[in-house]
């Protein structure tokens, strides 16, 4: 498996024959899985997208604006606990970073994008449940 380090950015390659969950960044020394979202920019998504292999990269995209984001935020924290270390949870505000949101089609937030080694394989739009992100993601990937 390879990974995006949240703190530094560095891709790291994650032997098989250890936990990941308990994987330190080999440039910074940060943890590599901290069971929460990462927010991310334009070039933070591209740079996940890019470099994460062996584990699927999942997208919010939001707005500060918006009263089903902020509802659906601590379940999308909830569900990073559980999809982990299989899975990368990011979150991108579509207000500050409308490019890479319209770049992707997104017509309507909350939207959940899920990515295997860079491409697109499901989306979602609407509010869920923490168990509901997590079983439509597992749903996507199986």
């Amino acid at each position: 498996m390879q990974i995006v380090c949240p703190s530094c950015g560095a891709a790291n390659r994650l032997p098989e024959d250890r936990d990941p969950a308990a994987a330190k960044c080999g440039r910074c020394k940060n943890a590599i899985f901290a069971g929460a979202p990462i927010e991310v920019d334009a070039a933070g998504l591209d740079r996940h997208r890019r470099l994460t292999r062996g584990a699927a990269v999942l997208l919010d995209v939001w707005a500060p604006w918006c009263g089903p984001c902020r509802a659906m935020a601590p379940n999308y924290a909830a569900a990073a606990g559980k999809l982990e270390p299989g899975v990368r949870l990011l979150k991108l505000n579509s207000e500050a970073h409308p490019a890479p949101a319209s770049a992707l089609g997104v017509s309507g937030i909350p939207a959940l994008i899920l990515f295997r080694d860079g491409a697109v394989v499901a989306r979602s739009a609407g509010l869920m449940s923490a168990p509901q992100i997590v079983d439509w993601t597992s749903r996507a990937l199986s």
